[in-house]
């Protein structure tokens, strides 16, 4: 991998990360659209480490609280009435989804489902179930059930196919069940913590195996992740500030249009594939 590529892999996983668009989708299209070759789901995996520390920090005061609530609440049937006690146990049952899925699948995830058809086709079927849901949604609740943690869960572990979008797939999932734009965000945001940092930390050693045709160096891995962090943080402040006052309608068209861009460029040979 050269460092040029290293670093526009960064910026990319930082823009999209948050976005309903689908980064992953980004990072592989970016890769080999122009460089030439797939950076793996393992690289994905441990660059999309540096956006979720982004997430730690500017989240840091909610993360507390609800952490310190559960620690209570596993002792005290008073804190147990506490919101954010809930709410970590509703973190924590949406994220099992993803994690039982994504170790039993990791194969699959890391071949098969790389394919560029899949993915734009999971662009443009998830980007029209997210405009279906953020025009018939009620945008009602705020507060969370354990059924939004259910729900929501599921839809992240479809996020295993490059294209579907963990953040799209989940804010469709809180749509459709009642939440404002911004409830259903702020849960995605948090729920993607445990999932993400799980798989970041378990495809390090794979990264690290540098026998592959495109594997980074250590110091390109560093560098491509604290880019990603850097730039996810202020995408973090932007995407909340957006959906207080506007649809989703944007991301929809946008993924609609870069579904059928990718499906014409791979029908003239002009993309590979795998």
């Amino acid at each position: 991998m050269s460092w040029l590529q290293a670093l526009v892999l960064g910026l990319v996983q930082g823009l999209t990360e948050f976005l309903p668009i689908s980064s992953s989708a980004h990072v592989r299209i970016v890769s080999t659209l122009f460089f030439g070759d797939d950076a793996g789901a393992s690289f994905t995996a441990v660059i999309q480490l540096g956006t979720e520390v982004a997430v730690l920090i500017y989240f840091a005061r909610d993360i507390g609280a609800f952490i310190a609530a559960w620690f209570r609440g596993l002792f005290s049937a008073e804190a147990r009435q506490d919101p954010n006690y809930r709410l970590a146990w509703y973190v924590i049952i949406g994220s099992i989804p993803i994690s039982v899925l994504g170790y039993l699948l990791k194969d699959l995830i890391r071949t098969e489902a790389r394919n560029l058809w899949i993915t734009a086709t999971m662009l443009i079927v998830f980007g029209l179930l997210l405009g279906l849901a953020d025009q018939l949604a009620r945008h009602a609740r705020d507060e969370l059930t354990m059924r939004d943690a259910i729900g929501m869960g599921l839809a992240q572990a479809m996020a295993l196919i490059p294209g579907v979008s963990r953040s799209g797939g989940t804010l469709t999932a809180g749509l459709a069940l009642g939440l404002t734009r911004e409830s259903a965000a702020r849960y995605s945001f948090l729920l993607a913590i445990p999932a993400v940092f799980g798989a970041g930390l378990f495809s390090i050693p794979d990264v690290l195996d540098r026998t592959g045709p495109n594997n980074a160096s250590v110091p390109q891995m560093v560098v491509a992740t604290l880019v990603a962090f850097g730039v996810g943080y202020a995408t973090i402040a932007w995407l909340l500030r957006y959906v207080s006052k506007h649809s989703y309608s944007a991301f929809v068209w946008y993924r609609l249009l870069l579904g059928i861009v990718l499906m014409g460029l791979l029908s003239m040979g002009l993309l590979p594939a795998t």
